[in-house]
């Protein structure tokens, strides 16, 4: 149960000011719920395909390995929290909802969220807990950002509470892999 916790408090915490969070919040006046479903459904799909993946990939590795696999990904997830992200408004949604799918489904198998999930799931082995609860946090996270609309980037510092996040993240990776080499 603690997986699935811990993935949704992780995912609905670091997908603050995410980028499909900020394209939500700027198309939910112009495109309606649309882009929120179609952000729920990229949201379990790629929660699904990453802690898949963490798990799978750490089943294959020796316990060790797997443990620096997830320092590596805890530093990925570091290293998107802290890229500065430059968006501008789309000029013209097709408001259809597979191109929002998508676009969606892109920007969050490589956010930090994601990489999080792909952590969790390769350190605990619980991927479906971990997927359910990482699903969970993105769909918070999209509604959130689709409730508050343009007031979300107006309403929160987004681009110090993710340094900060960062910060933190790397941390973590920088305990997780000097515990493996037996330093600390």
């Amino acid at each position: 149960m603690s997986s699935f916790l811990f993935g949704f408090a992780l995912v609905l915490l670091v997908s603050l000011g995410a980028r499909d969070q900020v394209l939500v919040a700027r198309l939910a006046g112009r495109t309606g719920p649309g882009i929120l479903v179609a952000g729920a459904i990229a949201a379990v799909v790629s929660a699904v395909i990453m802690a898949w993946a963490g798990d799978r990939i750490a089943a294959i590795l020796p316990p060790a390995a797997a443990l620096m696999l997830v320092a590596f990904a805890l530093v990925a997830a570091a290293i998107e929290l802290a890229w500065p992200a430059k968006q501008a408004d789309p000029k013209e949604p097709t408001h259809s909802i597979f191109a929002a799918f998508i676009v969606l489904l892109a920007r969050q198998i490589g956010d930090a969220g994601r990489f999080l999930i792909f952590a969790l799931a390769a350190w605990t082995g619980l991927p479906v807990l971990t997927a359910m609860g990482g699903a969970l946090g993105g769909v918070a996270a999209l509604t959130l950002g689709w409730l508050l609309g343009d007031r979300l980037q107006a309403s929160l510092p987004l681009r110090p509470i993710r340094i900060v996040l960062a910060v933190i993240v790397f941390g973590a990776a920088i305990v997780i892999g000097l515990s493996i080499r037996g330093i600390i």
